[in-house]
């Protein structure tokens, strides 16, 4: 088993995660089977309850899982499954010990951070070592020097002594910044960073460079030399140009896999060179692009990209499909006016909590309703969709959610735990893969070509099952239920081009190369709207 730990220093938000995911990539590119892990210092347990705007959305797995967003990088590149024990925050572990710890596991012994904590960091990392494994990518959230951190390096340090350490590689990421008043980039950082981290006890084996602009020779073979390094284990990541998707071939191009096989003994001569042949032909589409299109995205975080990251990534999906270029108009729903819609091809309305800028989506579905507009709503989307139609289509004034307005005479979106056991008066959120049964006139299932399907959702409100006849009657057509067909997961607009509303998160199973089957649809539809308009 090999084991490979990517640590970050400088500043925060260099990129570790699309560097991991790279790297993850291009290793299943060569023939092995990677596993992947993120490790936050922060003590929540997960990143469910924090706000989108400190740590961008909230991903969820198969599992139901909710982690950081760099899962989703680790899946959009990779194939590598992940489960609830590839994303570890110092709450859980901490968590996890203290439980431990009132069940008398310790036998009285005196609880602390070494070797306690770091002992359930190392029993993290095993928990993905399996035979058919060839390597696992650990990575270290946070930036060396933060005291949070401190833990996870001290157990990777020891981690390192535990397997030996020619099982274990060091990979750091750090910035050279440029400064323009001088016209020089600056290695000074990357020094002082490295000193931090070989003063932990961490020598790093590979070092991932962040640059605006390319370094000259010089400037490599000083950083090699303060930093202990050889020359061509230090690695240039120059800022993408056109798209995050640049960057596993960049790093290709610049060595990093090379040095990682070359640092485990394989010879090179012996294995298989990547194909990247679709990677370049998504490079190819990004930058030549036939034609485009506006999509608006009308949500409560939409001038914040990271809150709706994988939303964006699906859409760019399946623009680099048709070979379009999408310009994605982020539309604040607080102070949402019908004006900034005069020119799109296609609406958006993301999911969400709390009652913060609906009436401004609710506006928004209307006119994509009323216009012929392509419409794609998720989650709280679809709800808004759902209340938007029984207001202004069934005369149900004042109808609501629950979650908004208790006191609404028209509950069409409610917490069902009077009509199905999914939730208890409290709320419990519906989290993870579950089962949908597709109607075959929708085009849900024209979209998929198949009625089961299996996606992820994330919420507590529901369909109220008391209003699908009035519905249907009036044209919004339930194309999606539970197998038993107590939930409702799918709405259509019988008499619209493309009206969709899902209940769970398509988003976050959309890869570059292959775009979710809605998402496909959705650009399709957006394309040809722009055509015949």
């Amino acid at each position: 088993m090999r084991h490979i730990f990517i640590t970050g220093g400088v500043v925060s938000s260099l990129g570790k995660g699309l560097t991991s995911a790279s790297l993850g990539m291009l290793l299943e590119s060569r023939g092995y089977s990677v596993r992947m892990q993120k490790f936050d210092p922060y003590l929540n347990i997960d990143p469910g309850t924090m706000s989108p705007y400190q740590h961008g959305e909230v991903y969820v797995l198969d599992d139901g899982s909710e982690t950081d967003l760099d899962l989703g990088h680790y899946e959009r590149f990779t194939d590598a499954p992940l489960t609830r024990n590839s994303s570890w925050t110092s709450g859980k572990i901490y968590r996890n010990v203290l439980r431990r710890e009132r069940r008398g596991r310790f036998l009285g012994k005196t609880v602390q951070v070494i070797p306690h904590i770091t002992d359930e960091i190392k029993r993290a990392i095993r928990s993905l070592c399996d035979s058919d494994v060839d390597f696992v990518l650990t990575e270290i959230g946070g930036t060396v020097g933060d005291i949070e951190s401190l833990p996870f390096l001290e157990a990777i340090r020891q981690f390192a002594l535990d397997v030996g350490r020619a099982n274990c590689l060091f990979i750091h990421l750090t910035l050279i910044p440029y400064l323009k008043s001088c016209n020089q980039l600056k290695t000074k950082p990357t020094q002082h960073s490295v000193s931090r981290l070989r003063q932990i006890g961490i020598q790093p084996d590979i070092l991932v460079c962040r640059t605006e602009t390319p370094f000259s020779d010089v400037e490599r073979n000083k950083i090699a030399l303060f930093c202990n390094l050889k020359t061509q284990d230090v690695i240039e990541e120059c800022d993408a140009e056109f798209s995050i998707y640049e960057v596993p071939v960049t790093l290709h191009n610049n060595g990093l896999d090379k040095s990682v096989l070359n640092y485990f003994g394989y010879n090179l001569d012996e294995i298989m060179e990547p194909d990247l042949s679709c990677w370049y032909d998504i490079l190819g589409r990004l930058r030549n692009p036939l034609g485009k299109v506006t999509i608006a995205v009308v949500g409560k975080y939409a001038k914040h990209k990271d809150a709706y990251k994988s939303i964006y990534e699906s859409i760019d999906h399946a623009g680099i499909k048709y070979c379009t270029a999408i310009k994605v108009r982020g539309i604040s729903s607080d102070s949402f006016s019908g004006g900034q819609l005069d020119d799109v091809d296609g609406i958006l309305v993301p999911g969400g909590f709390g009652d913060r800028g609906v009436e401004g989506k609710i506006e928004a579905i209307k006119i994509a309703r009323e216009k012929g507009i392509p419409f794609f709503g998720i989650c709280l989307g679809m709800q808004c969709a759902v209340i938007e139609f029984a207001r202004n289509v069934c005369g149900m004034s004042g109808a609501n959610s629950m979650e908004f307005d208790q006191e609404t005479p028209y509950p069409v979106i409610t917490l069902l735990d009077e009509q199905r056991n999914i939730a208890d008066k409290g709320g419990t959120m519906r989290l993870g893969a579950q089962v949908t049964i597709l109607k075959e006139a929708s085009k849900a299932f024209k979209s998929y070509g198949r009625n089961e399907i299996s996606e992820r959702h994330r919420h507590r409100y529901e369909f109220n099952n008391n209003y699908r006849v009035k519905f249907n009657e009036a044209g919004l057509m339930i194309a999606g239920t539970s197998p038993d067909g107590g939930l409702v997961e799918v709405v259509e607009l019988k008499n619209h081009a493309w009206f969709v509303g899902v209940q769970y998160h398509p988003e976050f199973k959309s890869k570059p190369t292959k775009p979710h089957p809605l998402f496909d649809n959705f650009i399709a539809a957006a394309i040809n709207y722009k055509k015949t308009k």
